[in-house]
């Protein structure tokens, strides 16, 4: 049976396509805060935008780290799961995470450009880059 861990280059190229991650924060007395997400991958950082008053924001800046994890649902599955710290900063241009871009990545071009249009500067965000110290890979085609 072949080895299903990614290479290099597979776990990026998988990361650079289209896919929703999900972002888990730990919570102190709870089960950790586990929430959908579009992230951009940098080919060393995953950059994350957020409200900086959010839920998400609070737990991050309290817990300093943060765990992703990115799936492909068709067969033969796939998935990556990056573990590390965070860093938080407020939200500007070229900081890496092009909220227009992302959301034509994420939504197409012509309901990407309305969202960024609409949402864009009507929040006080955070730019959140995760530092993978951990990656757990799997790809089943390869088995």
């Amino acid at each position: 049976m072949a080895d299903p861990v990614m290479t290099d280059d597979e776990r990026a190229a998988f990361l650079g396509d289209v896919r929703v991650g999900v972002l888990a924060i730990e919570r102190a007395g709870k089960g950790p805060l586990a929430h959908p997400i579009w992230y951009v991958y940098d080919g060393t950082d995953v950059i994350i935008t957020m409200e900086a008053t959010s839920a998400k924001a609070t737990l991050l800046q309290r817990a300093g780290r943060a765990t992703m994890v990115v799936q492909d649902e068709t067969p033969p599955y796939r998935y990556v799961s990056v573990e590390g710290p965070v860093t938080i900063t407020p939200a500007q241009e070229g900081d890496g995470y092009d909220l227009r871009e992302v959301a034509i990545r994420y939504l197409g071009p012509e309901a990407g450009q309305e969202y960024a249009d609409e949402v864009g500067g009507s929040f006080d965000a955070v730019t959140v880059r995760l530092r993978p110290e951990r990656w757990l890979t799997v790809d089943y085609g390869k088995s």
